[in-house]
């Protein structure tokens, strides 16, 4: 029932970080004042008798003493000859050691028991204004911990995608919330990296397939118009083949595309040397029409994978070396434990700065001219999307001599 009644107030009161943070602080505040108090006021209490009872004795000594209240009589112990008459007149009499006790006891009494009642009074009123004080520290305290919290939530709030530029920049000396707010921006650099790479990806997409589908479109209206001669109907359908075609290869590399960003849903141990060199005997023909040799040196080198996406990664990356060659150029296709799988072609130079772009989709070093065989612009993207699948990392250098690229694939270490 009492945890029923308290429930409102601790929701009305306690529904704010601030308000908990402000009771945790006053708490402890108060609870580390109320134990200094405590241990000050038993420190004293248990010297204060001792202290007053060797003031007392040392500043009126026995033997000196001239005059004693009637009041203090009553103080003695019972069976001692009173020391003094019952009018205040001049005491002539000796004072027994037994009176001088009790006249220092009662003294020392009398004084200890207003010390302690004045030390207990001012006590409680400065730990009532301690607490007062401690409660708005607190609250002051609290809200200025929070305030990089409630900056994190406002931008926050306020992004969407068209302010995905914005930061937090927060202006705080090192610390834990200043690492989280250089993390929460770090973590909107990459949003919106990845956000302006799907907008230009699908962007791209939306003008590879119209291009198709216009040129269809042009052949059928144009090409078929009227009365075409079976010469023109033959050349005409040969170009609606050749636009299908690529319509089919630019698809069939978007649904690669997506089935490596999924990841893997299964692992077998495969060989990739044997892929390598599968892949090199399917793709001799067409380097010996482009007059481009190609050379294997297949080290062992086994992972766990997906074979069909590991036939599909080296088919891209040798493809890419013949296709993007010079007459008499050579391709060099490495595989080892060491290096994973290396292709280096010769073939234009390629400026350091584009090298980078070259594994966004549909990215070309020169403007599509859409010759024959000359692709999709998805291989090298589709190389680094097959490579994260399988935990590896695809890179790329300009050859500073000959031109033309080396992609290599790092795979990491094989779990034994």
């Amino acid at each position: 029932m009492l945890s029923f009644r308290l429930s409102p107030f601790r929701l009305l009161v306690f529904r704010t970080e601030r308000a908990r943070l402000t009771a945790l602080y006053t708490g402890l505040l108060v609870l580390a004042g109320a134990l200094l108090t405590g241990v000050v006021y038993v420190l004293v209490e248990e010297g204060l008798y001792s202290s007053i009872s060797m003031a007392v004795t040392t500043a009126v000594p026995a033997q000196r003493l001239e005059r004693l209240p009637s009041s203090w009589q009553t103080a003695l112990p019972t069976g001692v000859p009173s020391a003094a008459p019952a009018s205040p007149a001049p005491y002539t009499g000796t004072i027994v050691p037994g009176e001088a006790l009790a006249i220092t006891r009662t003294v020392s009494d009398a004084a200890g028991s207003a010390a302690l009642d004045r030390l207990l009074t001012v006590s409680v009123i400065v730990f009532v204004c301690y607490a007062v004080l401690s409660l708005a520290l607190a609250w002051w305290t609290a809200g200025r911990v929070l305030r990089p919290i409630a900056v994190i939530t406002e931008t926050a709030r306020r992004l969407s995608g068209e302010n995905l530029h914005e930061r937090i920049a927060l202006d705080a000396p090192p610390g834990e919330l200043k690492r989280l707010a250089d993390t929460f921006d770090g973590m909107l650099g990459r949003m919106e990296r990845l956000v302006s790479a799907q907008q230009r990806f699908a962007a791209n997409a939306a003008h590879e397939l119209r291009t198709p589908l216009a040129v269809q479109r042009a052949a059928a209206e144009i090409g078929l118009g009227g009365d075409p001669s079976p010469e023109r109907v033959a050349r005409m359908r040969a170009k609606l083949i050749e636009v299908a075609d690529t319509s089919e290869q630019i698809i069939e590399g978007l649904l690669l595309l997506a089935a490596s960003e999924q990841g893997l849903k299964e692992r077998r141990r495969v060989a990739v040397q044997e892929l390598a060199g599968e892949v090199v005997a399917a793709l001799d023909d067409e380097a010996a029409e482009r007059d481009v040799r190609v050379t294997l040196r297949a080290e062992p080198l086994s992972i766990d994978g997906d074979p069909v996406l590991l036939e599909r990664l080296l088919h891209n990356l040798v493809a890419n070396a013949v296709r993007h060659n010079v007459p008499g150029g050579r391709v060099d296709v490495r595989t080892g434990p060491d290096i994973g799988i290396e292709v280096t072609n010769t073939g234009p130079v390629v400026p350091a700065a584009t090298v980078p772009l070259l594994f966004e989709p549909f990215r070309r070093l020169n403007e599509r001219t859409h010759a024959p065989g000359e692709g999709t612009g998805l291989g090298l993207s589709i190389v680094d999307a097959v490579a994260r699948a399988h935990g590896a990392e695809a890179t790329a250098r300009a050859n500073p001599e000959g031109g033309g690229l080396t992609v290599r694939v790092v795979f990491p270490p094989a779990t034994p």
